[in-house]
């Protein structure tokens, strides 16, 4: 790694918004705790980041989001206590572990609708650093991880990162931002244009910004103008300040995620698919939920 770049140690979640697809679920329970089998998604996520060797991570809720706090603190009395029996040191073991995965900041979302205002939000903490900024809905299994990926290409160019992904059904031209630029060599683009949820009509390419960004501080001063110039009533968007990065010859890359698999849980329907693969894949409930499954079929 080069002594110009910086290691990747920050990480900031945005976890602020009121799942308003899954209520009344999430009335009283935020989306990103929607569990996965046993484990609730934004878990996964913290666990991937960790696992990329991110040490502290930044999650910005909102004033309903408290069980997400509560979640990654530490065991309560009670709970400790019934786990502190024969039979359940694993159970035990794993849930204590859950508080010592990072060093969690919490903050409160402040500021105007839009996936740039946690950023800003988070500045203070992540200060002249580069970071991941990644959501909780959204996330490759892939090997390396999608972050390890991300991480990897930034230690060997110093630029921003956007992991993506091909896109071919004309909804998600709308559900995405599109990328495009020159290839630098197969799955690495060198970022021209980001436009978001063009159309498949307006999409420059067929190439889908998901999951997150890797960012590097130079974003900042540049949402600050973004959040100056806001018209009122419109969405504060990340994208608008990436592209004027772009402009000003500030490097951006696109990276095609390789040997992953990509889940989207922000809806009742793709959330139900991916709880039925996780599923299947739980080394508990695996056999006894296929042969489930088949049943179903056979009826």
């Amino acid at each position: 790694m080069s002594k110009s770049v910086k290691p990747v140690r920050k990480a900031v979640i945005a976890a602020a918004g009121f799942g308003t697809r899954f209520l009344p679920q999430t009335k009283a329970m935020p989306k990103e705790m929607l569990p996965l089998v046993d484990k609730p998604i934004v878990q996964y996520i913290v666990e991937e980041l960790v696992g990329a060797g991110i040490e502290d991570i930044i999650i910005v809720t909102g004033y309903h989001k408290r069980s997400i706090e509560d979640h990654f603190d530490g065991m309560s009395t009670d709970l400790r206590n019934n786990l502190n029996k024969p039979g359940k040191e694993e159970l035990l073991e794993q849930t204590n572990m859950i508080s010592d995965l990072a060093n969690f900041i919490y903050i409160r979302q402040k500021g105007p609708y839009g996936n740039a205002t946690p950023v800003l939000n988070a500045e203070h903490l992540v200060s002249d650093e580069p970071f991941i900024y990644t959501f909780a809905d959204d996330f490759f299994v892939a090997s390396p991880s999608r972050f390890q990926q991300m991480i990897s290409k930034y230690q060997e160019t110093g630029s921003s990162v956007l992991p993506c992904m091909r896109i071919h059904d004309d909804a998600n031209y709308k559900k995405y931002g599109v990328v495009a630029g020159s290839q630098i060599k197969p799955g690495v683009i060198d970022m021209k244009t980001i436009i978001e949820k063009p159309g498949k009509k307006d999409a420059p390419s067929d190439l889908a910004s998901v999951t997150g960004y890797l960012l590097t501080p130079d974003i900042f001063p540049y949402l600050r103008e973004a959040k100056d110039e806001l018209a009122a009533g419109k969405e504060f968007m990340i994208q608008a300040a990436m592209q004027k990065m772009i402009n000003d010859n500030h490097q951006m890359l696109a990276l095609e995620i390789k040997n992953g698999h990509y889940y989207d849980t922000g809806n009742k329907l793709d959330y139900v698919k991916t709880l039925v693969d996780f599923a299947l894949k739980h080394e508990d409930i695996k056999d006894e939920f296929a042969a489930y499954l088949k049943q179903l079929q056979v009826q």
